[in-house]
């Protein structure tokens, strides 16, 4: 959520930041200018109404204080009488009115609060406007692999291997599922450990969330309203509430710390988790994507951080650094990508995606994301650290990443590493998880 002090002070730059990620929001921007006027109005006709009801309400009680005295005295309480009279009149009047612009301000607020969550976060100053046109590749890490024999892809390796059984995989959930068996679940399992064990070295909480989350979750990370189609709901016969099946550990891990205020000596907070991810909208799916390169559910291992506005930077880079040595432990060829604004996601104000060479797709596809949401999450969520100086909470600022994803991993480490017999060079980082095994080759 943006902040609208921002939004007052300057809203034409909010306008400008927004249509550099390709989102019209001018009319969204004056409406919410003009909701925040009417409700800061009513707010103060309201208190002065309640003001006005008190003082009523203190002085009936003197008159009827004077009246007791004035009926033991036996003198007229005509006069009296008639003042509490209409005090009283007056009061129930203003209750009215209050109760009325309750009601009326509490419509204005959700009204306030559903458009300010429509807006998608500013994109940062150097970004380039647009969409995926304007992406700037920063750097190429890796040799590209050279065969001197005709590769083959890796539905075809996988399946020759006995690694994937992608039949029983659309048998058992439908189209855009696959089965690991045999060497390919432990080959999987290999990987996801490769992942683990090096964010646990560098120093990293391991945390395995639920798997089944409520709606606040997916409104805190930003995915929600916007995009509430596209993940698997869930009826639930018990209550009203709505949960869903998370596409990304980041919606779990950015609630882990709603509604709370942090320490500032508990910053950074640095976090991971391994889940599977579910995606009811993988996208289309053309002739050269057909195996693992999309798909319904697949196994992802996410960093995480919480910091301080001015460490967000230098988490950042962290994080993409940490993504790309992941990538190069595993001796592939890959390069790292500046987002343009209009092709980071809705919350963000960074990305930088590391993209890994498939041979059989002749390009590179996206095996992380790392970004940065600035206080844009944690103020959907409300969260907030004690700066320690002011004694004041502040907004932390959220970033997380990939690490890594394993549904493009694994078509690229089995076409990457192929050799002309059809069997496949084991990474010598994964082989101590696999036995000491070198080479897969068919039995």
């Amino acid at each position: 959520m943006l902040d609208i002090k921002k939004i007052k002070e300057n809203p034409q730059a909010v306008k400008d930041g927004l249509r550099a990620k390709e989102v019209d929001c001018d009319a969204a921007v004056d409406k919410i200018l003009e909701l925040d006027g009417v409700i800061r109005g009513l707010k103060t006709t309201t208190e002065s109404q309640t003001a006005q009801k008190n003082k009523l309400s203190k002085e009936n009680g003197k008159l009827f204080g004077q009246k007791k005295g004035a009926e033991k005295r036996g003198e007229d309480t005509s006069a009296l009488d008639a003042q509490i009279a209409k005090n009283s009149a007056e009061s129930v009047a203003l209750d009215q009115a209050i109760e009325e612009e309750a009601q009326q301000l509490k419509d204005l607020q959700v009204e306030f609060r559903t458009l300010m969550l429509s807006l998608p976060n500013l994109p940062d100053s150097d970004l380039l406007p647009g969409g995926k046109e304007n992406n700037e590749p920063l750097r190429y890490i890796g040799a590209k692999p050279q065969f001197d024999f005709e590769p083959k892809h890796h539905v075809d390796l996988c399946t020759n291997l006995g690694l994937i059984d992608y039949e029983r995989g659309v048998k058992l959930a439908g189209a855009g599922n696959w089965m690991y068996t045999g060497l390919g679940a432990r080959l999987e399992w290999a990987l996801l450990n490769y992942f683990i064990d090096t964010h646990t070295a560098d120093g990293y909480d391991f945390i395995l969330p639920p798997h089944m989350l409520e709606y606040q979750c997916g409104e805190t990370a930003g995915q929600f309203p916007k995009f509430a189609d596209e993940v698997y709901k869930i009826a639930n016969p018990t209550d009203d509430r709505t949960h869903y099946m998370l596409p990304t550990a980041e919606a779990a891990l950015c609630s882990i710390y709603r509604d709370e205020i942090l320490t500032e000596a508990d910053l950074p907070k640095k976090l991971f988790a391994y889940t599977p991810c579910f995606r009811r909208e993988a996208g289309s799916h053309r002739a050269d994507e057909r195996g693992m390169v999309r798909g319904h559910q697949f196994n992802k291992v996410e960093m995480f951080q919480f910091c301080k506005p001015e460490d967000s930077d230098a988490a950042f880079d962290e994080l993409v650094t940490k993504a790309e040595k992941l990538v190069e432990g595993l001796g592939f060829h890959f390069r790292t990508v500046k987002l343009a604004a209009g092709d980071c996601s809705a919350s963000m104000a960074r990305t930088y995606d590391i993209e890994i060479l498939i041979p059989s797709m002749d390009g590179y596809k996206e095996v992380s994301s790392v970004s940065n949401a600035r206080d844009y999450q944690a103020r959907r969520g409300n969260i907030r650290f004690r700066r320690e100086e002011t004694g004041k909470p502040e907004f932390v600022h959220t970033l997380n990443g990939s690490g890594l994803a394993t549904s493009r991993i694994f078509p690229a480490l089995v076409e990457q590493n192929q050799r002309a017999d059809g069997s496949i060079v084991v990474p010598e980082c994964l082989r101590k998880y696999l036995g000491g095994l070198e080479v897969i080759e068919k039995k």
